[in-house]
């Protein structure tokens, strides 16, 4: 027995051993065979990086730098809230750089107060998330590449949080290529200035042109080329009217060979100045403003209606016709707010507001082949007016006669993407096949899938829509009170990228509600609003019963309340005493509703899974002693 005993042990030690042995090789050969290789468990797999993420990270050319500046110690004090999304984001340029294959070299930098590294992230242009109290408080990202060329993102805002990869793909796609996209505008809109006839001068530009200078290269072309050259990244068209065939055939190679397009039509645009005859004021008044670009529209799946001006009740915006005049609405004069706008779309997600003024709309083209996504929309107290009764208006008030809502949300903008086929399927118009220049194979079909997007509205470019611009000290400075121009320069941003980086969306957020917990504060929300329309009621009832008996009254003018007064005033405070504690029992019901809910699942953290695990090792302890009372009893 002795002897079997100890060879047993024997075998026991032996065993654990050789597991040792077996688990230090294992955990050695994954380090060598299995470096690199990770498993995202998230549910929303926010740490797997999208296709186009990857596209981007492989097309560099050379390294770059990346340097992300976050203060540990000041974030700690000031804004602890901030911690759990800093790691979030420094986890993500971390599996950035590991999927980079060596172009991407992270720097994490902890700017302490009055060091090198401090006036480093100022120089790079970086934005303390505290301002003027106490340390500063980096979190940013800043990048350079090997021709001095800089990037920046100056602060990671939690509201950009579903585009927190779009932004630093964004950010690595600039880097790796350094030249400013080339936008080519083509306007029938006096947008760089027009000749002012009473002081003699040159107007100044928009300043939507002038911010989109400072970010990209802009190539003015005429209505009437013949071709878009290939280096243009981007067409911008504002107001198109009455283009020659041939240059609506060179917009539909542009995009039959993969070019992107931001379209601006008009069905009323308050800055078009043509037919305007300083004899006769009312000429230019009764002129046709509305501009359309058929039939490319119709071959992209899209119907646009250049007659019909959308009103809106819900978001019209308050105008006044003289200095004298109260304000008045005006429902084609709109105010969209955040909730009016793609909350999926890039280009529109983090935007608060945007005015357009005679708006049209757009819908997909019934059996279009491609996808139609609004990205601005109306209430759903909207409908289409005839554009003529825009025309020398000057009582916005009529607008409303007749005025009937649809209750259809109309799409004011939108981006379509997807194939296309031409709308010259015979090929170039007989104007094209004589240009000059070499000619150049007609294309029947898209080579890549369109990426358009079209505003139906001018108005919106124009300055008195989106920005005040004041002289400060003889310098022209333009203040935003909308996101106008900050939409414009999303879409050309956004479209001037690579495909891959158009193809990168809005990923889930790290921050996970707790649904139950909200669920709970909904209903009690639901059950307060309840009682407190209880309580205004009984009072507006006992408010008229007060009435009735004053009126009553032979003395009119005593202050003295009579006994009938006096006893519904009693019964009414009595009233509002009982409804004000039923609303304290609910909201006291919703926070043990709540506090249960905690209660259940941190007994489930603490204590289930320990106890799972204490029953699986008795379970097992039980089974041991089972083989040893069998083998001893065999023996």
């Amino acid at each position: 027995m002795n002897g079997s005993r100890w060879r047993r042990v024997g075998l026991g030690v032996g065993g654990l051993i050789a597991l040792a042995v077996l688990f230090l090789g294992v955990v050695m050969l994954s380090n060598v065979g299995l470096r690199g290789m990770r498993v995202d468990l998230t549910q929303n797999r926010l740490y797997t990086l999208s296709p186009g993420t990857q596209q981007v990270l492989a097309d560099l050319k050379e390294p770059i730098n990346l340097y992300f500046y976050f203060s540990r110690e000041a974030a700690a004090k000031q804004a602890p809230l901030v911690m759990p999304y800093a790691t979030r984001v420094r986890e993500f340029l971390e599996e950035l750089a590991a999927r980079a294959g060596g172009k991407i070299h992270l720097a994490v930098v902890d700017p302490q107060p009055f060091s090198d590294e401090e006036d480093r992230a100022a120089e790079f242009g970086l934005q303390s998330l505290q301002p003027g109290s106490g340390d500063a408080l980096y979190f940013g990202l800043t990048g350079t590449n090997s021709t001095d060329g800089r990037s920046s993102i100056p602060s990671f805002q939690a509201d950009r949080e579903e585009f927190l990869e779009y932004d630093v793909a964004k950010l690595i796609n600039e880097l790796g290529t350094p030249k400013k996209p080339v936008i080519g505008l083509m306007s029938s809109l006096g947008m760089e200035g027009q000749f002012n006839p009473m002081t003699g001068q040159m107007g100044e530009p928009w300043p939507i042109l002038t911010q989109l200078q400072e970010l990209f290269t802009v190539r003015s072309l005429t209505a009437d080329v013949d071709r878009i050259d290939k280096d243009v990244d981007v067409l911008m068209l504002v107001h198109p009217k009455q283009l020659p065939p041939k240059t609506l055939y060179a917009i539909d190679q542009f995009v039959m060979r993969g070019g992107r397009i931001l379209l601006f039509v008009d069905p009323n645009a308050g800055s078009d100045t043509s037919g305007q005859d300083p004899s006769n004021p009312l000429a230019g008044a009764m002129a046709n403003h509305s501009s359309d670009l058929a039939p490319l529209l119709a071959a992209w799946g899209v119907d646009y209606d250049a007659t019909k001006v959308i009103g809106d009740l819900e978001r019209g915006l308050e105008v006044r016709t003289s200095m004298q005049s109260p304000p008045i609405r005006h429902i084609g004069i709109l105010g969209l707010g955040h909730a009016d706008m793609n909350q999926k779309d890039v280009v529109s997600a983090s935007l608060d507001k945007i005015n357009l003024a005679t708006a049209g709309s757009l819908a997909a083209r019934p059996g279009a082949k491609t996808a139609f996504e609004p990205l601005l929309l109306s209430s759903a107290s909207a409908a289409p007016i005839p554009a003529q009764r825009f025309n020398a208006l000057t009582d916005p008030t009529t607008l409303r006669d007749g005025f009937k809502p649809t209750g259809v949300r109309y799409a004011l903008a939108a981006r379509i993407t997807g194939p296309v086929e031409s709308a010259f399927p015979q090929g170039a118009p007989p104007d094209q096949k004589t240009a000059a220049g070499p000619p150049i194979a007609h294309l029947a079909k898209s080579a890549a899938p369109a990426n358009i997007v079209i505003i139906a509205d001018t108005d919106m470019l124009m300055d008195y829509m989106w920005v005040q611009t004041r002289e400060v000290f003889g310098q022209r400075v333009a203040q935003a009170f909308a996101n106008n121009g900050d939409l414009v320069a999303n879409i050309l941003d956004n479209l001037s990228g690579s495909s891959a980086l158009i193809s990168v969306r809005g990923r889930a957020t790290f921050s996970r509600p707790f649904e139950r917990v909200e669920a709970l504060r909904r209903q009690a929300d639901d059950r307060l609003r309840g009682k407190a329309l209880e309580l205004q009621a009984e009072l507006k009832q006992t408010e008229t019963k007060l009435t009735v008996l004053q009126s009553k009254r032979n003395d009119q003018s005593s202050l003295m309340l009579s006994p009938e007064q006096e006893a519904e005033l009693k019964r009414f405070v009595a009233e509002k005493a009982r409804v004000r504690k039923e609303l304290r029992e609910t909201q006291r019901g919703l926070d043990v509703d709540i506090n249960r809910l905690n209660s259940r699942l941190k007994f489930i953290n603490i204590a289930i899974a320990p106890l799972c695990v204490a029953v699986a090792g008795v379970i097992i302890l039980s089974l041991r002693r089972r083989r040893r009372t069998a083998v001893s009893g065999a023996t």
